[in-house]
């Protein structure tokens, strides 16, 4: 059986062009699996991404190839998508394809620090790796409105169904991050509190809890609140 631990997950060079034949017979292998119809991409698209420092590629014992994925941007690089994720069917199931997705995400975050990430799946396994990664499903609507990216549908199966609606809906699921959620995360208790209640600390009282479901006045999404955060008293 194939180990996580023996596979090296990289940004890909100029040194692993020798795999491109590989990579687009994979992507070719899934896109049958799945019925998607996604189109071959060419010979020189993935090697202009491995050259540009955006693609990510993962090397069984340092030479055999297992996995890959790329970085797009959209609308002017305000928007990146993490493409072509492959996994070659002997390492599936190993938790390959999270690391790739998760060092494509750093690399993203890296190259273009203030884009929106975003993609398009019908794959739950996708999904729930996109979600762990702090994606959130959204409409359509919110993802990029570079008409380049949406020719890109052109290929697939489903892309009447995508047409029909106006680019509003279709079977994928379209799943985006926003950087600016993570500042949002990082908003830390306010020092003063500490010194309330003999050096407890209550993170929310239930007033606070019962106005942040509740959202604001424009319509935004309230935060996530799990329940009171509770901390324990200092030691003298």
């Amino acid at each position: 059986m194939k180990e996580l631990k023996n596979i090296q997950v990289l940004v890909a060079t100029e040194e692993h062009l020798k795999y491109v034949d590989q990579v687009n017979d994979a992507i070719d292998q899934a896109s049958k699996e799945r019925g998607t119809g996604i189109a071959r991409r060419t010979y020189d698209y993935i090697a202009s991404k491995m050259l540009d420092g955006k693609a990510i590629i993962a090397l069984d014992n340092g030479d055999t190839f297992a996995g890959f994925c790329y970085v797009e941007t959209w609308g002017e690089k305000s928007f990146v998508a993490n493409s072509g994720l492959i996994v070659v069917k002997d390492y599936r199931g190993i938790g390959l394809a999270t690391e790739i997705k998760r060092k494509a995400f750093m690399l993203s975050r890296t190259k273009y620090p203030t884009a929106k990430i975003f993609g398009l799946t019908t794959g739950l396994a996708v999904m729930k790796i996109n979600h762990e990664l702090g994606y959130r499903p959204v409409t359509f609507s919110e993802l990029t409105d570079d008409e380049d990216f949406w020719k890109g549908c052109q290929s697939c199966v489903n892309y009447d169904i995508l047409q029909r609606t106006g680019k509003s809906k279709c079977l994928c699921t379209g799943m985006l991050y926003d950087p600016v959620w993570d500042q949002e995360k990082k908003v830390e208790e306010k020092p003063e509190e500490k010194k309330k209640n003999n050096g407890w600390a209550i993170k929310y009282t239930l007033l606070d809890i019962i106005n942040k479901l509740k959202g604001n006045k424009n319509g935004t999404e309230p935060n996530n609140i799990i329940g009171f955060t509770i901390f324990k008293k200092k030691k003298s």
